[in-house]
């Protein structure tokens, strides 16, 4: 079986071979490094002249793969991880992200930044955050989180040859080593239905021959397969029948594939790593609120207010858990609540 690994690695290797304007930027990237988390492995052997390792400047390297975009090149850029991504964030919000509006359409920026996010690894608090928050809503970026329950090596191909604007593509840490979902070999969950959002798919998920939904699900990256594994045990043991949405872009926000389920269900939670404090979560639900009539029940699953501890032990209280998920879902189907 297929790992995110092995998609995103077979993705970058594919569009270097089918691309000659693809190139590939980042510190330690090249073999047999191939990265800290080894997803460019191979690429450098192959392709020598195509993948650049680079001095630790954040903000320089984005600098230079923009010139590169500029000219007509298809750079992608790797940021080791994704804490570091606020030494690129004058590059992004001032520079890539606006030159096609600042040069009335004369330019475009076919940038892809992969970067892995997230803890559950003892790295730390300044390796092991999720703050894609920062850049979302940012006009002239599309933001894109890769997840196990599609090919996240599809997504990033695409974006890559295709994208004529700036992606910044996340990954999380934890679904580098995890088999991509086939329904064939998961008998017991069923995918519902794919609406595409501008090429990138929102997948809908429910336990196979159940009753309709009591509940929607929404998450993304790591914490879609945490609510994955909660859809299953809420259905197996407690009869509480949930369906699941996972989206792949995360910004621009269309709510439209969200509103169906919702006003079947009546009920909504939305399951993320980051903090809670203005959130992607919060903006999810400000949306269904406006759009849908009352009475809808809403909760948020997601990260506390803290930097997030090397401990072990710290870190998981910190972090959004399955049990957090389960307890969430349970005070939304008490009537008494």
């Amino acid at each position: 079986m297929l790992t995110v690994l092995e998609s995103l690695n077979q993705a970058l290797y594919q569009v270097l071979e089918d691309d000659p304007l693809a190139l590939l930027l980042g510190e330690d990237i090249l073999d047999p490094y191939g990265g800290a988390f080894k997803v460019t492995q191979r690429c450098s052997t192959h392709f020598p002249d195509r993948v650049l390792t680079t001095p630790i400047s954040e903000a320089g390297i984005i600098g230079v793969a923009t010139g590169m975009a500029l000219r007509g090149f298809h750079p992608v850029v790797e940021i080791m991880f994704g804490d570091f991504t606020p030494l690129i964030a004058d590059q992004v919000i001032n520079h890539l992200a606006k030159f096609r509006w600042m040069y009335n359409d004369q330019v475009r920026v076919p940038l892809v930044i992969r970067t892995p996010m997230g803890g559950r690894r003892g790295y730390g608090p300044t390796h092991s955050q999720t703050l894609e928050k920062l850049f979302l809503g940012l006009p002239g970026l599309k933001v894109i989180a890769a997840n196990n329950l599609a090919a996240p090596g599809d997504t990033l191909y695409f974006a890559i040859r295709y994208e004529e604007d700036p992606v910044l593509f996340i990954e999380h840490k934890l679904l580098y080593p995890l088999s991509i979902f086939n329904e064939s070999d998961d008998l017991k969950l069923l995918s519902l239905s794919v609406h595409s959002q501008s090429n990138y798919p929102i997948h809908k998920f429910i336990v196979n021959n159940a009753p309709p939904a009591q509940l929607t699900m929404i998450s993304y990256g790591y914490m879609a397969e945490l609510a994955r594994q909660a859809l299953l045990r809420l259905a197996y043991e407690e009869e509480i029948f949930c369906e699941l949405i996972v989206p792949t872009q995360l910004s621009p926000l269309d709510i439209h594939p969200y509103l169906e389920s919702i006003q079947q269900t009546h009920r909504v939670l939305t399951i993320e790593e980051g903090n809670l404090t203005l959130g992607w979560g919060a903006e999810i639900i400000t949306r269904l609120v406006e759009n849908l009539s009352p009475p809808i029940r809403i909760a948020r699953v997601a990260a506390k207010e803290s930097p997030i501890p090397a401990s072990p032990p710290l870190e998981e209280d910190i972090l959004p858990n399955l049990t957090d998920i389960l307890k969430a879902v349970r005070v939304l189907m008490d009537p008494s609540q």
